[in-house]
């Protein structure tokens, strides 16, 4: 968890996101927003728990800086695996996003805590737990190297059982061999003045901050807190004053320790956290009592209902983010079965007459739609142009074979290794004998410019594909009969019907990621698709209303109903998720 910026009786208020991030993550609920981006709390859908994603945006032009400091926070965070610091899972770039995924602390910040309790203080035991626990976080980032440079209370977190946690590394540098470090900008009020200033920074500069914090549990105040920095180093200067002034039981051990790691000057500080930890912790009394007493403040915290894991262990989650492989895995095994029956039907018009051959072409096409699925499109567009050139014995087969391998070539460029369901999308008409068969297709797994390319292209491929293959591919004298219709009004309605249909479903399933909208673009380009096919077939019978075909009707009603399922099983298409199966 990092630093919220609002009080836990927020946070808690705050409702769950119907969103999802890196297609795994669903969001519960907001734990804060501040310069640093938002952290939320979200559900991990394939391991089943909780945990906390620091967002960060990268737009602007300190994007890179932002990136930069988000890797190596995360780095570092990584290199320190510790009871009392907050775990680093992961960090990924999304879109506009860097994501910084942690461990889920159930509990709230100091800061927040001292804000419920009475006086805005902690017990001489409770804070006895909150050093010994703090320092011995911090004595371990400085064993490896590592100075955290921004202790303050908000970046302590404290789950139910009582366990102090330190969090938010992302200030935080890597010290040299001789222990010294550059100054990074931390919190004015927890500072000390090397840091401040933006001298060299070693261990006791966390002495200084967590004496800060130390103080502020104990009495209710930061004792350097100010307006900007300057006044802050006055402040320091001057000296925060006797504790025990304020609270008599203070005096002696404590005072000592506490005056002597503020001092302003860091060769007057002392030197560790451990050291500190062990004059505090000797001085104020048991940790043990402190932990089992900040137990009983926590468990006083209402949970949030949106928090509560049976809410999420429970939820049916599509299969993109619950089992993600699945959708590929189907995608992979229709292109591989639609590769090869197609490449069945192209095989021996290119190969000797010999079942061997055939068999081994067609399942190495198969293969490689298996292992890629927009090879299998590239094979069999390759294939059906070149049956078409090598059979034709005339310059109209030929010209023609050459014009669909430029254009086939130009949708594969720019469509089809966009998405595993490319290769359906254009080679489904070919399996149903029907030219429409691949829009529905098309408008769920392409952008809406590659699904508006391939409904047209996959009209084509279907409307060439009976001919070739009644003829052997040997198209001399079908030319004219495949080409000439193409000009006619009629033809020119069932096209554009198809490019349009398939722009509609995309549109609609890419302007607002849900599965409703998704299966709404499948019913509104379907209804698209029949209506731009009925009024084809009106301008074909002189104006009089005529169902165009009871064949291509179904057919597209029926992949539009298929495609739906797949919608609500699948889910929706999420930002930044790569459209495919």
């Amino acid at each position: 968890m990092a630093e919220p910026s609002h009080s836990y009786q927020t946070t808690i208020a705050s409702q769950p996101y119907d969103d999802v991030l890196l297609s795994r993550y669903r969001i519960m609920n907001s734990c804060g927003t501040g310069g640093f981006g938002t952290v939320l709390t979200c559900w991990d859908t394939r391991l089943q728990r909780r945990v906390a994603i620091k967002r960060l945006p990268l737009a602007g032009t300190g994007a890179a800086a932002t990136l930069s400091e988000a890797l190596a926070e995360a780095r570092t965070s990584s290199m320190l695996a510790h009871p009392n610091i907050v775990t680093v899972f992961d960090f990924e770039v999304e879109g506009p996003y860097a994501y910084l995924v942690m461990e889920y602390v159930d509990g709230m910040t100091l800061a927040e805590l001292l804000s419920r309790v009475e006086g805005g203080t902690l017990t001489h035991d409770e804070c006895a737990c909150l050093v010994q626990s703090v320092a011995s976080a911090l004595g371990f980032a400085h064993e490896n190297g590592v100075l955290h440079m921004d202790i303050k209370p908000t970046n302590i977190m404290i789950d139910r059982t009582g366990t102090v946690k330190l969090c938010d590394f992302g200030m935080a540098t890597l010290a040299s061999a001789a222990g010294y470090g550059g100054a990074r900008g931390g919190t004015v009020g927890y500072m000390p003045p090397e840091q401040i200033e933006g001298d060299l920074v070693d261990e006791r500069t966390d002495v200084f901050s967590l004496a800060v914090v130390v103080w502020q549990a104990l009495l209710g105040y930061s004792p350097f807190a100010a307006p900007s920095a300057e006044k802050s180093l006055a402040l320091i200067a001057k000296g925060p004053g006797s504790p025990s002034k304020y609270d008599p039981s203070l005096a002696g051990m404590a005072e000592e320790a506490l005056l002597g790691a503020l001092a302003p000057s860091p060769s007057a500080r002392i030197p560790s956290v451990e050291t500190l930890a062990k004059e505090l912790v000797f001085a104020l009394g048991d940790p043990t009592a402190g932990t089992e007493s900040l137990r009983s403040l926590l468990s006083q915290a209402p949970e949030s209902a949106a928090d509560d894991p049976e809410d999420w262990e429970g939820e049916r989650l599509p299969l993109s983010i619950s089992h993600p492989w699945v959708p590929r895995a189907f995608a992979r095994l229709l292109s591989a079965g639609i590769t090869a029956y197609v490449a069945w039907q192209i095989a021996p018009a290119l190969l000797p007459a010999d079942h061997a051959y055939l068999a081994g072409a067609t399942a190495g096409c198969s293969l490689l739609a298996a292992l890629w699925p927009p090879l299998g499109s590239g094979l069999v567009a390759a294939a059906l142009c070149a049956a078409i050139i090598l059979h034709a014995s005339s310059a109209a087969p030929l010209l023609l074979g050459i014009v669909a391998a430029i254009g086939l070539l130009l949708w594969w460029a720019t469509c089809a290794t966009a998405s595993d369901l490319s290769t359906p999308a254009l080679l489904l008409p070919c399996c149903l004998s029907s030219p429409i068969a691949g829009v529905a297709v098309a408008g769920f797994a392409l952008t809406p410019a590659a699904a508006f390319a391939t409904g047209l292209a996959s009209w084509m491929v279907g409307h060439l594909w009976p001919a070739a293959v009644a003829s052997g591919f040997a198209l001399d004298g079908l030319v004219d009969q495949l080409l000439l219709p193409l000009v006619t009004p009629p033809v020119l309605v069932s096209v554009a019907g198809c490019g349009a249909a398939a722009l509609l479903c995309s549109v609609l399933s890419w302007w607002r990621p849900s599965t409703a909208y998704s299966v709404a673009g499948q019913i509104v380009g379907c209804a698209a698709l029949v209506g731009s096919q009925l009024l084809a077939a009106r301008m074909e019978n002189g104006g009089i209303w005529a169902d165009p075909s009871w064949a291509n009707t179904g057919v597209a009603v029926l992949c539009s109903v298929l495609v739906c399922t797949a919608c609500v099983l699948h889910g929706p298409r999420l930002e930044g998720q790569e459209s495919e199966g």
